[in-house]
């Protein structure tokens, strides 16, 4: 047998192992695994290693399902794994899990880069942050009581009052729009801080691709105006005062892996919060597919058919009694829709990437980053009477999927952080 190997390895600079064994075997006890077949793949790999030397490239090509696997045959003697029905068994993720696990065991041992000073890139998105927090406490705080601004009326010509004398549900709608936009902000505001904090400051690849796409979402937004021309002086304020913070943030930014352990079994609690991650991934693209709806009707349409019907007016008599109402009205929706689809890029990307082992940090930035923007939707509605089943139908299923996501996620993400500190 060894002689077979060694005038096979004269005929050929590489070895490709376990075709034969990949699909054989019973499956493992863990989720997604081949005992058998990982195995005799194992023993292949050592028992080329032995008789070959370094003079062959060794690919180990089967039974690698989990992280774990790959770092098993790397072990025995293997340069590389493909992947074959490990990507059924564990998903498309599995090839990033392989190479943080590999990236991890070589860092492990070297000394930890010196983390960035607070005024160097970091520290400004968490300035950001603060900033959206603030902006929109205050925000909500104007939208639930006066709701119109000075600069409001002076655009409409008329005060409150008169719009209350004319139709009671007009003030209301308003406040709707305007108290929904604040907690999205507040939403932002967190996830931008947590990503900065944690992310940026530890040059997570993923973090910045997050926060650097949703902030250009974000402030691109702005110009949603020219939909219908009105030109909100305060919002116009505060994105002049926090897009140099963003410019701020993108100096000097450097990528390193991440120094946490990553997961590397294909375990139950792995596999519950895969549906759990699935959970926050669908609930990206539904927030990021209302925020463009509610956008694109807020620089055409304006109201959808609910929104007339709670206000029981048409466009038309609206347009009639003041010409400047639906500019108004307008702008706060598309303004909402433009915010809405910026923190679905911070979820999505967050979701899809940052999922790991032990990040409790990230369980906590989804819990409190989706609390404001939840809680701000559903009050408003049931504090002015506007209950419309189909209306609020996609909230009721955002929150669903929110909840679910985050009692599935909760082992892996912050029970086994626990765990590691004893």
């Amino acid at each position: 047998m060894l002689r077979e190997l060694t005038d096979t390895a004269e005929s050929f600079s590489g070895v490709v192992v376990g075709e034969a064994l990949r699909e054989s075997g019973t499956r493992r006890e863990r989720v997604g695994g081949d005992a058998e077949a990982l195995t005799a793949q194992l023993s292949q790999v050592r028992l080329l290693r032995e008789s070959l030397g370094e003079r062959s490239t060794i690919v180990a090509a089967g039974g690698v399902h989990q992280p774990q696997d790959a770092l098993e045959l790397l072990a025995a003697g293997a340069n590389s794994v493909q992947l074959h029905s490990g990507l059924v068994y564990a998903g498309p993720g599995l090839p990033k899990r392989i190479n943080e696990a590999i990236i991890h065991e070589r860092i492990k041992q070297t000394a930890e880069p010196q983390p960035p000073s607070f005024w160097a890139n970091w520290g400004w998105m968490s300035l950001l942050g603060i900033g959206m927090m603030i902006g929109g406490v205050l925000a909500w705080l104007i939208a639930s009581t006066s709701v119109l601004l000075p600069y409001d009326e002076t655009f409409l010509g008329v005060s409150r009052s008169v719009i209350n004398r004319f139709n009671g549900h007009i003030i209301h709608f308003m406040s709707h729009d305007r108290i929904t936009l604040a907690g999205t902000m507040i939403s932002i505001g967190i996830f931008y801080y947590q990503l900065a904090r944690h992310g940026l400051r530890c040059g997570l690849h993923w973090a910045r691709t997050a926060v650097v796409t949703s902030c250009t979402v974000g402030f691109s937004s702005f110009f949603l105006y020219l939909g219908y021309g009105y030109f909100d002086p305060l919002h116009a304020t505060a994105a002049a005062v926090l897009l140099p913070m963003l410019l701020l943030t993108l100096r000097g930014l450097k990528d390193h892996p991440s120094r946490k352990k990553p997961g590397v079994l294909n375990d139950s609690v792995w596999l519950r919060s895969q549906w759990g991650q699935c959970c926050f991934v669908v609930l990206g693209f539904g927030l990021a597919i209302g925020g463009l709806t509610i956008s694109f009707v807020g620089i055409t349409t304006v109201f959808v058919p609910t929104d007339l019907a709670y206000l029981g007016l048409t466009v038309q008599q609206l347009s009639a009694w003041n010409d400047h109402i639906i500019p108004l009205i307008a702008h706060d929706r598309a303004g909402f829709g433009g915010a809405l689809f910026s923190l679905a890029v911070a979820i999505t990307a967050s979701a899809l990437w940052g999922v790991n082992q032990g990040e409790s940090w990230l369980w906590w930035t989804f819990l409190w980053g989706g609390l404001p923007g939840f809680a701000a939707g559903l009050l408003v509605h049931v504090h002015i009477g506007y209950m419309d089943f189909i209306h609020l139908l996609p909230v009721y299923i955002a929150v669903l999927l929110y909840v679910v996501g985050l009692y599935l996620m909760y082992p892996f993400l912050v029970g086994r952080a626990g765990g590691e500190k004893h």
